[in-house]
């Protein structure tokens, strides 16, 4: 991602740059903790109160910032942030907490994703041709929410270990299954090879795929 900005850039004044990092940065923030804020909320309203508990309920970013997803999401284009805390112990309903938990996130992801695609869709190329560099950061914010979002949103559906995708789909079989202690004991090496695949753009072409969808949609209008 960082190497878009400084392309999009192509040798700008200082203020163009600064402008540009700053919306994404803004872009990431609101969406990381949206994402992990939806996980605690939906959680504590189902019964689990340790993310409030915790200092999770928050839209505060470094509440919930990751390093290691921080740096990812700056030279890969997606990441993580640390992980909501949850007791699925404490839901009045066992599997129907840990599932809308799970899905918590990846649809506000979705929702911000559609909002901002639109946006995008209707404004964002004036904005970024304007000269105006309230403007320019603008249509750059839209266009960041929007490949933020969706981003999250596809990679957190992925059914791996420990990923949002996977604390769902596993939640339909009985405990200590062999999909579980598969995913358990090779998981996060699953998440390196995809991480290697994504340097070949397999991930940017699920993200182009949605964007079409998503600019055919409000091309509707």
């Amino acid at each position: 991602m960082l190497y878009s900005i400084l392309k999009m850039a192509n040798g700008d004044n200082i203020l163009f740059i600064l402008a540009l990092v700053i919306g994404y940065f803004l872009s990431l923030m609101i969406s990381l903790s949206s994402h992990e804020l939806a996980h605690g909320y939906v959680a504590f309203k189902l019964g689990d109160d340790t993310a409030k508990v915790r200092g999770r309920l928050s839209l505060n970013p470094f509440a919930h910032f990751d390093m290691y997803g921080l740096i990812c999401f700056l030279f890969v284009g997606f990441g993580w942030a640390k992980p909501v805390p949850i007791n699925p112990m404490k839901f009045r309903n066992y599997k129907k907490g840990i599932r809308l938990v799970s899905l918590a996130g990846i649809f506000v992801n979705f929702i911000f994703a559609i909002i901002f695609s639109g946006l995008f869709y209707f404004f964002g190329n004036k904005l970024l041709l304007s000269n105006n560099l309230f403007l320019i950061f603008l249509g750059f914010f839209f266009d960041s929410m929007f490949i933020i979002n969706i981003s999250l949103a596809i990679f957190n559906l992925l059914p791996i270990y420990p990923l949002d995708g996977f604390n769902f789909v596993n939640s339909f079989f009985k405990p200590d299954n062999k999909y579980s202690q598969f995913m358990y004991k090779y998981g996060n090496i699953l998440l390196i090879c995809f991480l290697f695949l994504s340097v070949f753009n397999l991930f940017d072409w699920f993200v182009s795929l949605f964007e079409k969808i998503l600019f055919s949609f409000w091309g509707l209008f």
